[in-house]
């Protein structure tokens, strides 16, 4: 029986995953990797409605933004923070795993053939960075197998759900450039590099560098039509799936991203040059050589799916 630690009114608690789903615990937790001293904390995202995407009167907007919507969604919880480096680790160095097979149930990356950090930082606390949005969704399967909670990407109005934090303007503190530097890390202060992850202020809802610091993987195929390929327009909307590697959908921003490109509507989609350096053949398909700036966060559905729903999730998604 898997374990997690909730903590609650200031005490740390233990609860069993049979008690996966009660609405009474629907609280900040963290939550430990087996088989590491490594946590980290997720945070309740509750549920409600927002407006998605942004008006042609927004500073910056693009027209893929666009028609801005209201949209509907189911609670669930967030990571405060992106994947780190050093949870990564733990999945890339689990030795019950084989690297790189098509046949075994969950594999973990192939060898790095260069340092993806770029000496930009790895252990203590900086975001995992470069991988594809496959090897993303591989970590999640992973986790999902040690810990027995079902654990996966956002999509992307869940994302950007939880990075407006209630917030309607161009960023989730207001519309205010000038104030970017107290929350991200982007091409104005970073020095051209990613930094640790927490170290700039969070979101209304306690999110750390939900813009800024690296971009990060959603769920959803890119359309150029957001509403295009829905399975619901207005309830937990997501794209069905599309078993093209590209393009994917990716928010927030990254170190090198300029401020327009933090604001919360704002979408990027994933393209096959950046992993045009790879010299493998075929192309690796857990690394992006030009990805220094892309990583990913996690979160949980409050409503849990069924073994079989949740294996069923990671065999479609995984089957390119």
């Amino acid at each position: 029986m898997k374990d997690l630690l909730l903590f609650i009114g200031g005490s740390l608690i233990t609860l069993t995953a049979a008690a996966q789903n009660p609405v009474d615990s629907f609280r900040t937790y963290q939550q430990l990797i087996p088989g590491s001293s490594i946590s980290f904390t997720m945070v309740p995202i509750a549920g409600g409605s927002f407006k998605m995407g942004s008006d042609a009167t927004e500073k910056g907007h693009e027209t893929d933004e666009a028609p801005r919507r209201q949209v509907s969604i189911s609670p669930f919880w967030m990571a405060s923070m992106e994947v780190s480096r050093d949870a990564f680790d733990v999945f890339y160095k689990d030795e019950s795993i084989s690297q790189n097979s098509d046949v075994d149930a969950i594999t973990r990356p192939s060898p790095q053939y260069i340092d993806f950090s770029l000496g930009m930082g790895k252990e203590g606390g900086y975001p995992v960075n470069s991988m594809s949005q496959q090897s993303a969704l591989m970590y999640c399967r992973w986790l999902y197998n040690k810990t027995g909670i079902f654990y996966r990407l956002p999509t992307e109005a869940e994302w950007e759900y939880a990075c407006r934090a209630g917030s309607n303007e161009r960023y989730f503190f207001g519309s205010d450039e000038k104030e970017l530097d107290q929350y991200a890390w982007y091409t104005a202060n970073s020095q051209n590099k990613f930094h640790k992850s927490g170290t700039k202020k969070p979101n209304a809802w306690g999110l750390y560098d939900m813009i800024g610091n690296v971009a990060e993987w959603t769920l959803d195929h890119y359309y150029p039509d957001p509403q295009e390929a829905l399975t619901d327009k207005v309830k937990d909307p997501k794209t069905t799936f599309n078993a093209s590697r590209y393009p994917k959908t990716l928010k927030g921003g990254g170190y090198n991203s300029e401020a327009t490109e933090l604001r919360s509507a704002n979408r990027i989609k994933s393209i096959a040059a950046w992993n045009r350096r790879d010299p493998q053949i075929p192309k690796s398909p857990w690394w992006l050589t030009e990805g220094s700036f892309i990583g990913f966060r996690i979160i949980r559905p409050l409503e849990q799916p069924s073994p079989s729903a949740a294996n069923a999730f990671f065999d479609e998604y995984l089957q390119h």
